[in-house]
């Protein structure tokens, strides 16, 4: 398959998973903003941080790396050796959610039952949830790597409405269940996710004619489940020792994704209930991340692995698959950036007002907007890092990305304990400024790679992050208009 066809598949891709998650966020977000007005804020901490923290720590442990190793590389593979890799997910989600639930159990600190009633059975839930979800593994990738547009995005739109819709019936008429709702609600989530990936499979490889028009390296169900024969190994050595690398690297990067929550978790720096109102915010904050941003970083990191050879420096390679992937790069990084500026310039200005919309006076008052006005600085950055990053991981060697490493635990470190500190001098809004902080070196060590990547072609696809002096002065017009509306407002209402 050309660059120019691959391409073409990761912009429907990515489009088709912009417009699905647009119109099923936009119901959850509807759901979701019923539901806050029926819950305590400690509560929404316990579940969304403590207890979410504990889900995503165990597949991010169990699956990032297999993920990354399995979808880069050449097209010509040995599928049942991948196949075989990809299994070895659930015995590890097994070992980490075991060995992650004794910790929440035992070293944490455990919320009053009276306030929050029933934590031990979420702690078991979550982490049992994390298996099941581990189960469909194998269909996600390969349904990843043969670029099945809307598979991907309707499953996880479906189960993440229905888990909604399940949360808020469950509030509005057993409100007394407290966490068993949410649990029963995330084990409702994983199972609708797993079985739209294994229906859609069985389908599919229910009729010949189907699985040749998609060309499948499969024929049938029982050949995505593990095997073993005695003419080749059981996985392919080089994916798995590229899957080693990964994990030392996601490891570390976990630990910047979320970060602040394990400050909070483990450190006890907030209270219960103002980590609740710090994860609606963040969460809000990151709608706009999750509905464009990540869509097209998953996609177009697909692509660029497709395009691009690891271990061949970009003068060696088929100069026209180098030059698309810099055209794109470069489109990618113009769109992250007009975007992240858009949201930054309104999104300071209507902070306290969204929060009013979303979540009444529990969010509006206090330290709601402050936070929400710092996030719209780090949506930014965020836009910026998911496309540099989305690039340098698929054309990185195995040898840079454990050199990688290192730059990774060494900010790792840092963001820790700056973590700490800005939260103890200024409150829940140092986590956003600690994670701006560490992104913005994150985005230097992106580019610093993409500009070595190119230097010995005519290729400079950095320069989608420049801007026009007219389309900057703009911007900073918006910004001021919007400002001075929302001053005059806050004026009017006291």
């Amino acid at each position: 398959m050309g660059s120019r066809e691959v391409l073409g598949q990761a912009a429907r891709l990515a489009s088709s998973g912009l417009l699905l998650q647009v119109l099923f966020r936009l119901i959850t977000f509807v759901l979701n903003a019923f539901i806050l007005r029926f819950l305590s804020k400690e509560i929404v901490g316990i579940v969304n941080v403590r207890l979410t923290l504990l889900y995503s720590t165990t597949l991010f442990l169990a699956r990032e790396a297999f993920r990354r190793a399995c979808l880069s590389g050449a097209a010509q593979r040995d599928w049942s050796q991948t196949l075989n890799l990809l299994w070895l997910t659930v015995p590890l989600g097994v070992f980490w959610s075991l060995f992650l639930g004794w910790v929440w159990l035992q070293l944490l600190e455990v919320p009053d039952p009276h306030v929050v009633p029933h934590y031990g059975t979420g702690v078991v839930v979550f982490g049992f949830s994390a298996v099941v979800e581990l189960l469909g593994e194998p269909f996600w990738v390969l349904a990843q790597a043969h670029m099945f547009v809307k598979l991907k995005v309707i499953a996880e739109s479906l189960s993440v409405i229905l888990k909604s819709v399940l949360t808020a019936l469950l509030v509005l008429w057993l409100p007394h269940w407290g966490l068993y709702i949410f649990s029963l609600a995330q084990l409702f989530y994983t199972t609708v996710l797993v079985l739209c990936y294994v229906i859609y499979f069985a389908k599919i490889l229910g009729s010949p004619e189907s699985a040749k028009q998609q060309a499948l390296p499969v024929s049938s169900m029982t050949d995505l489940l593990p095997s073993m024969t005695k003419s080749r190994a059981f996985v392919n050595w080089e994916e798995a020792k590229l899957t080693w690398s990964f994990f030392k690297q996601s490891f570390l990067k976990q630990i910047l994704t979320e970060g602040e929550r394990y400050v909070m978790t483990f450190l006890n720096v907030l209270n219960f209930g103002d980590q609740g109102v710090y994860d609606i915010v963040n969460n809000l904050g990151s709608l706009v991340a999750r509905l464009i941003f990540q869509p097209i970083e998953e996609s177009f990191y697909i692509f660029f692995a497709k395009v691009l050879e690891r271990e061949k420096d970009a003068t060696l390679q088929k100069q026209e698959d180098v030059a698309v992937a810099a055209a794109v790069l470069e489109s990618l990084l113009k769109l992250a950036l007009l975007t992240g500026l858009t949201i930054t310039v309104f999104g300071f200005a209507y902070s306290q007002l969204v929060l009013d919309i979303y979540g009444g006076v529990m969010l509006s008052s206090g330290s709601g907007p402050v936070l929400l006005r710092a996030y719209c600085l780090y949506v930014l950055l965020l836009a910026i890092n998911g496309v540099t990053e989305c690039f340098t991981f698929a054309a990185m060697s195995k040898e840079e990305v454990d050199r990688y490493n290192f730059t990774m635990l060494a900010l790792s470190s840092s963001f820790l304990m700056l973590s700490y500190v800005l939260t103890r001098w200024c409150g829940s809004v140092g986590f956003i400024l600690a994670n701006c902080f560490n992104m913005g070196i994150r985005i230097t060590q992106s580019l610093r790679f993409i500009y070595r990547y190119y230097r010995k072609s005519p290729h400079r696809p950095l320069a989608g992050l420049s801007l026009p002096p007219v389309l900057l002065g703009t911007f900073a017009v918006s910004g001021g208009i919007t400002a001075a509306s929302e001053a005059v407002l806050q004026v009017k209402r006291k």
